[in-house]
C-alpha cells in the first residue's frame, strides 16, 4: 500500500525528490527503488528529517519495531499518517508523544487510482493537519473523514471489500465455466459487469435498491437468481463476514496496545 501511495503522489504531480521511502529487506528496498524512481533505504529513522507527512504502512504487528526505530529522530510539527489496519492513534502518542497523528485505511484499488479511504484524527491533530493527510491520501482516491471508532468499520467494508468482490468474481467464472463458457469468454463477462455494475452505482447515484430492481422482471431470470440468494441467506453471509473482518480488526488494535503495554 505504501508503494501504492507513493505511485499515486508521482502521477499527482510530487517529485521524486519530495517521497523518500523505508523498507525491511534489502530486495525489497532495490525494487521499490526500481519501481518508484525513489530513494528507499533500510533505516526508516534515516529519512525523516525535513519531511512534512510520515507515512506508516507496516503490518500491525511491526508497528513497535518501527517505533523504537524512529522515536529519536521524529521532527516537530512532523504529521503521522498510519494505514496500520486496527492499530489506535493512541498507541503512536504513547511512544512519540503529542503528536499530530491520522490513522487511515485505504484499500487494493489504490493501486490503479481508484481506492477509497476513511480516515480519522488523534488526540493532538489539527483541521490542517487532517487537510495535509487528506492531500496525501486523495492522490489514490476520494477520501472521507470519520471518528477512529468507526474506521474498524471501514477497515471490514472497504478494506476487506475488494476481496468479497473477487470472490464473486471467481465464483461467477466458475459457475460460467460450468455452463459451458470457455475460461476466456467467462472472465472477461464477469469482469466486464462487475466493473459495469460499480459504474452504475457510482455514477448515476441510484441506489443498489433500484439498479437491481430495474434488472430483476417478475418471473425472469435475475428474479430466479435472487430467489435462490435470499433463500440461501446471502444477506447474512455478508453481514457475518463484515462483522468477522470488523471483530479482527479490533482485536489487532487490542494486540498492538497490548504489545505496547508489556514494552
Amino acid at each position: 500500500m505504501g508503494e501504492a501511495l507513493a505511485m499515486g503522489l508521482l502521477e499527482a504531480g510530487w517529485e521524486h525528490a519530495d517521497i523518500d521511502l523505508a523498507a525491511r529487506r534489502v530486495e525489497r528496498a532495490k525494487r521499490v527503488a526500481a519501481d518508484t524512481s525513489c530513494r528507499c533505504v533500510l533505516d526508516p529513522a534515516e529519512i525523516l528529517a525535513g519531511k512534512q507527512v510520515v507515512v506508516v504502512a507496516v503490518k500491525p504487528r511491526d508497528i513497535h519495531h518501527l517505533l523504537e526505530q524512529i522515536h529519536s529522530s521524529v521532527g516537530d510539527g512532523q504529521v503521522f499518517l498510519s494505514l496500520a489496519a486496527g492499530v489506535p492513534t493512541t498507541v503512536f502518542e504513547k511512544v512519540l508523544g503529542e503528536i499530530p497523528v491520522v490513522r487511515a485505511m485505504p484499500n487494493t484499488p489504490a493501486i490503479v487510482r481508484e481506492g477509497i479511504t476513511g480516515m480519522a484524527a488523534g488526540a493532538h491533530t489539527t483541521p490542517d493537519h487532517l487537510d495535509l493527510a487528506e492531500r496525501v491520501l486523495s492522490a489514490v482516491g476520494p477520501v472521507t473523514r470519520l471518528d477512529e471508532h468507526l474506521l474498524d468499520a471501514v477497515t471490514a467494508v472497504s478494506g476487506t471489500g475488494p476481496a468479497y468482490a473477487f470472490l464473486l468474481a471467481e465464483a461467477l467464472t466458475e459457475a460460467a465455466i460450468r455452463e459451458g463458457l470457455p475460461r476466456d469468454v467467462a472472465e472477461m463477462l464477469v469482469h466486464q459487469t462487475i466493473k459495469g455494475a460499480g459504474h452504475l452505482l457510482v455514477d448515476t447515484g441510484r441506489s443498489p435498491f433500484e439498479l437491481r430492481s430495474e434488472v430483476t422482471s417478475p418471473g425472469g431470470t435475475t428474479a430466479a437468481a435472487m430467489h435462490i440468494l435470499e433463500e440461501r441467506g446471502f444477506r447474512a453471509l455478508v453481514e457475518d463476514a463484515v462483522r468477522a473482518a470488523a471483530q479482527r480488526s479490533r482485536e489487532l488494535g487490542g494486540f498492538a496496545v497490548a504489545a505496547e503495554e508489556d514494552s
